[in-house]
Order: structure tokens, then sequence, then C-alpha cells
């Protein structure tokens, strides 16, 4: 990985070199917390210890989306540390990826309770709300999702970057425009083979593969294995396990087949069902690991049905 975050303590500003540091109007002098080039408009969303603001910046008056990382004002603690790292990885690695269907950050830096950073603002919604039975997509716009993504994975992958955390709430679509983009990279690794501290696994229990929910090394085949559970529950509106608990539903990924995507869909083109299905593999070493022939699988289901734009 290139440079990164470059801390420059006298102005308690982080700084990248090249393409994506908007450059402002006129000479201005930051405010510490780098938060006073931002015009917030209004909320869009927010969660544990962050939100996410519609915002415009002063200098360039691109509208962004401003995702503020706010820990209050306590001291040091391993807990804060951790949050911090997380934030400050999230922001340096969609920074180094270059890619029309991954979003862009434009700006980060740290602040008074915690750090900041602007992205790009997708327009639209993510895929949550079309994995419910009565939302579903057609089965060939899957395909196309899926190949898009797959993609967006093999780029990352190709510069040793992990994401760790596919899932339909971190794929953001822009029907208008014909938009699909992968964000949310707080637990990426710069690094193909990366192990947990201690072992804890991170992410979203559902869609991780089995190696990964028992923190072991995790590679690219992780990535993998979480597109396929994305586009099983975008096609069957369930996720390839279900369960009542934590516990039966590690048991259920290490040890249960998923449901057969035929059977619960026998309307899905049989291609596709041959596309999906082996990404769930849970002996990794028999999974699909490169994303990149993947895509090339998906785009192949897709292509023998009409229409190339992405729309519902």
């Amino acid at each position: 990985m290139a440079r990164g975050f470059e801390r420059i303590a006298a102005r308690g500003m982080w700084r990248w070199p090249g393409r994506r540091n908007p450059a402002p109007a006129a000479p201005a002098a930051p405010a510490p917390s780098g938060l006073a080039n931002y015009r917030i408009e209004r909320l869009m969303g927010e969660g544990a210890a962050s939100r996410v603001f519609l915002a415009q910046d002063r200098r360039s008056g691109r509208w962004v989306a401003l995702k503020v990382l706010d820990l209050g004002s306590g001291s040091a603690s391993p807990e804060r540390h951790d949050a911090l790292e997380r934030f400050r990885r999230e922001a340096t690695v969609l920074h180094e990826l270059d890619h029309p269907g991954i979003v862009a950050v434009l700006d980060a830096g740290p602040s008074e309770r915690g750090a900041w950073m602007a992205i790009e603002v997708v327009s639209g919604c993510d895929l949550t709300r079309y994995t419910r039975a009565s939302r579903l997509l057609p089965p060939p716009l899957v395909a196309r999702i899926g190949a898009r993504l797959a993609e967006a994975l093999a780029y990352a992958h190709r510069r040793g970057v992990v994401h760790r955390d596919v899932k339909p709430a971190n794929v953001l679509v822009d029907w208008t425009r014909d938009v699909v983009k992968l964000g949310d990279f707080g637990l990426a690794r710069s690094s193909e083979h990366t192990q947990t501290r201690s072992g804890v696994a991170l992410g979203s229990p559902d869609y991780m593969a089995p190696e990964q929910l028992v923190g072991g090394p995790v590679g690219p085949a992780a990535d993998v294995y979480a597109l396929g559970a994305t586009l099983y529950e975008l096609l069957c509106g369930r996720r390839p396990h279900q369960a009542n608990n934590l516990g039966e539903l590690l048991r259920a990924v290490a040890s249960e087949p998923a449901p057969p995507l035929a059977l619960l869909r026998p309307d899905v083109e049989s291609a596709l069902c041959a596309v999906v299905q082996p990404l769930l593999e849970k002996d990794q070493g028999r999974r699909p690991h490169d994303a990149a022939a993947v895509a090339a699988r998906l785009w192949s289901v897709a292509d023998r049905t009409t229409g190339a734009r992405v729309s519902p």
C-alpha cells in the first residue's frame, strides 16, 4: 500500500498526495477539526458511534456524504483506539481504491471527539430493501449486480485488500444513473491473508465464511462467500442459513449446506444457480476464490437476457 494517511501534526490534519484531495477555491486556514470546510445540510443516517450527513464542500461546492465518528471526550482506551483505527483504515483503503464500483473517499481527518471522512454521494438506496420476498429483483438483474460487485472485489483483491463485510446493506444502487457501488470498508485489511486480533471475528455473521466466523485467516475467498450469501438473499428473500441465535448460526454455517437455490426458486435459470451455489462452499479450498472469474460467469448469465442497464 502507498503512504495512506499522513499526519500533519502542525495542522492536526491527515492528508494524502494526489488525485482526490479537493483543491480549495481560495487559501483558507481550516478549523482544527477540518469540519469547517463543510456546510451540513441534513442527517442522512446514524449508527452506534457515527453519523452521516449530507454536506457541501465550501471549497469546491461538491456535495458529499460526511461520515463523522463521535467517541465522546473520554480518556484513551483500547476500545477507543480500535474504533479510530477501523475508521482510519476505512478512509485509507477507500482512498487507495479507484474503481467505479467502489465508493470514493474525497477527504478525511481527525476531530476533537473522533474523526471524519467526506465520501462521494450515491443517490438511491442500499440493497437491503430488495431482500424482502415482496420486493425481490428479477434474477437477470441480480446477476448483473453480482457481476459488478465481483469486478469491484477483484480489483480490491488485486491490490491486496479484503473487504470482509460484503452484504446488501453495504451495496449502494442508483437506478437512474446505472450505478452499483460497494461501500463500508471499515473492516477491510491491506493484505490478502489476515487474522483478527485475538482471533475474534468482526463482521456480519449471516454473510461470513466459516473461516471468518472462527476468527481465522481471511482472504479473497471469504469475500466471495459473502458475495454468494448476498446474491442468495437477493434471489430467495432469505439468508443461506437461518438460526435463532449465534450459536445455532455458527453450527449451521460450519456443517449444514445452504438449501439449494433451485428448490427455493425453481424459476431462476439453472445457469445462475450454478454460479451462486458454489460460492457458499464451506471448504475455502473448494470455493471459487477468483472474483474476476465469478464476474465473468455472472456476466455470461446476465448477457443472455435483454437490457444492459441496471434497473429494477
